[in-house]
């Protein structure tokens, strides 16, 4: 029995990926707001700390695991800088602080991306930049000037670009830690749920194109979770896997492999 740590477990693809997991026989630490072995706001610096400080503890100084799912969608009333916050550096710093917990039994991390990050317009290059520079004021800075839906592909690239800078590197693939994200397509969660009740959101969420007809299942992307942490997923170092039922492929078929 190995131990996981799963962010955002408490709803969604978190807690999907939390049933999955224990099913395995994996024992899983849930950090989220409710109904989890952390309560943590990891929105803030004092948050993290707290998340990492009391994994430390419960994990006894390894992990086998790490997924990152705690976040936030984008609405025409909610500040940019609470999804900077939250989806990139929520996600990023605790990979990193862990990052050593995981190479004492060389585990396995995955981040969660989004299929947002080629299939949504506008995308503010700078929000990205200042998110993979580090520099959180800056990055929630921009997020609000932007707003919260051009702030969530944005975040969700700069999840991925920190995701491939880092799985090559000696610390990490050569600590023994994989590290991959996956890019989710819309999927059946309260987190989508949220965005269909909105006006605004909800009419550009019904015309989003999905070749497959359907949304996906939480359990599904769990599933391809599960994999990447597993022993059949060791070969796996660095890559974003969509995993968006041909959203991605259908408007992008051609832009990669590129030359």
């Amino acid at each position: 029995m190995g131990t996981v740590v799963v962010t955002g477990s408490a709803s969604g693809i978190g807690a999907a990926t939390r049933e999955r997991l224990e099913k395995q026989g994996e024992r899983v630490i849930g950090v989220d707001l409710h109904r989890c072995e952390i309560v943590a706001d990891l929105a803030t610096p004092q948050g993290r700390d707290l998340a990492l400080r009391r994994i430390g503890e419960l994990a006894g100084g390894a992990l086998d695991g790490l997924v990152t799912c705690a976040g936030l969608c984008g609405l025409p009333d909610r500040p940019g800088s609470a999804l900077v916050a939250v989806n990139y550096f929520g996600t990023v710093d605790l990979l990193a602080r862990l990052r050593p917990l995981l190479a004492a039994r060389g585990g396995a991390a995955v981040a969660i991306s989004s299929n947002s990050v080629t299939t949504q317009p506008g995308v503010p290059r700078e929000l990205v930049d200042a998110c993979v520079a580090g520099d959180e004021a800056e990055a929630r800075r921009v997020g609000d000037a932007h707003g919260s839906i051009l702030a969530y592909p944005a975040t969700k690239i700069g999840v991925a670009r920190w995701v491939r800078r880092h799985a090559p590197q000696p610390e990490w693939i050569g600590a023994g830690i994989r590290l991959n994200a996956i890019a989710p397509g819309m999927t059946d969660t309260a987190m989508i749920e949220e965005g269909r009740r909105d006006p605004t959101i909800g009419p550009l969420l019904d015309q989003f194109p999905m070749p497959i007809g359907r949304m996906a299942r939480p359990e599904e992307m769990a599933a391809l979770i599960g994999f990447l942490l597993g022993p059949d997923g060791r070969f796996f170092v660095g890559s974003l896997l969509f995993n968006d039922g041909g959203t991605d492929a259908l408007l992008h078929a051609d832009d990669y492999p590129s030359a």
